[in-house]
């Protein structure tokens, strides 16, 4: 029996490359190497990648080899994220909102993530959500939640729809945030009941997804985004050696995502996060891309330059 359209996202997620073996295999590579971090690539996203040529911008996110190079500036956890979170699964940065920890899975292990160090088990806002709720519901000046993880989408409907439900009964929110790259790198997450649930919220609802380059955005993702046409569309990006440092990916991706009713909206320079040293462009050499942006496109397709802080803001560049 073939799986339904609402779990057929599931299937996909369990048939992964997950092994270094597998993975030279089927990219016909030697390049990957079973770490600390595990390798995760959904098949959707997989697909995407050129086996011919070993520098792909695709390939290269999910290369499970670590830098060679060291740098003292670089740490396991360079946004010190447990400085933050006075209740388990809840981080509280900024006075008008909250990030949640809602799933500690992602469906892409990306080898430059700032969170591959992370605690989850400590981390974990549905198994603590009373403590979350109640601090929430004692802060009135919170005004936002924002989801993440780990990839909120890594969560079933019904368990999203539970807890968009569970925070739609919280007052003073207004605004529902979420975080994900599943669903560009699993466009089969975008179910019709996903859409519903998001579209269908008492809440303001903006969805960030992260997109790093334009060939990420498939027919396939083009074909299903659509059915998301109640919620503001963001991007964010990371900024990535070998991947989309110059004035072509990045205008080539701004006008993509465009296209599908995306607004671009952040450009994070690298978390040092140690091993991923080689992915690390210069302050120097961000600004002059960003300069070449603003006078390559109109100003709403320039994504903002930043950098996360562990004890601020973010930091406009």
């Amino acid at each position: 029996m073939s799986p339904s359209k609402n779990n057929l996202w599931h299937q996909n997620a369990r048939a992964s490359l997950k092994e270094a073996n597998s993975c030279n295999e089927f990219f016909q590579t030697d390049v990957f190497e079973n770490q600390s971090f595990p390798i995760k690539i959904p098949l959707e996203f997989a697909n995407l990648i050129d086996k011919d040529n070993p520098n792909d911008p695709l390939l290269r996110q999910v290369i499970s080899s670590k830098s060679k190079l060291k740098d003292p500036e670089f740490s396991l956890s360079p946004l010190e994220d447990d400085r933050h979170s006075p209740v388990s699964g809840l981080i509280h940065k900024y006075p008008n909102r909250v990030l949640l920890i809602a799933s500690r899975v992602c469906a892409i292990h990306c080898q430059y993530c700032f969170r591959q160090n992370f605690d989850y088990q400590q981390h974990d806002a549905i198994s603590n959500w009373i403590q979350v709720e109640n601090y929430i519901i004692n802060n009135s000046q919170i005004n936002e939640v924002i989801l993440s993880g780990g990839d909120p989408l890594s969560l079933s409907d019904d368990k999203l729809e539970l807890l968009i439900g569970n925070i739609e009964k919280i007052k003073h929110i207004k605004t529902l945030r979420i975080h994900s790259r599943s669903a560009v790198v699993t466009p089969s997450r975008i179910t019709d009941k996903l859409a519903d649930i998001l579209n269908n919220s008492k809440l303001s609802v903006v969805l960030v997804l992260h997109t790093n380059h334009m060939r990420e955005l498939s027919e396939q993702f083009a074909s299903v985004v659509n059915k998301l046409d109640g919620i503001t569309l963001l991007n964010q990006s990371v900024l990535l050696k070998g991947v989309n440092d110059s004035l072509e990916s990045l205008s080539t991706l701004s006008l993509r995502l465009f296209s599908l009713g995306i607004l671009p909206y952040y450009l994070h320079l690298l978390d040092k996060v140690s091993g991923t040293e080689h992915f690390l462009v210069s302050d120097k050499r961000a600004k002059q891309l960003h300069k070449e942006l603003k006078a390559n496109l109109s100003g709403y397709l320039v994504p903002k330059l930043v950098r996360d802080k562990n004890t601020e803001s973010k930091v406009w560049l």
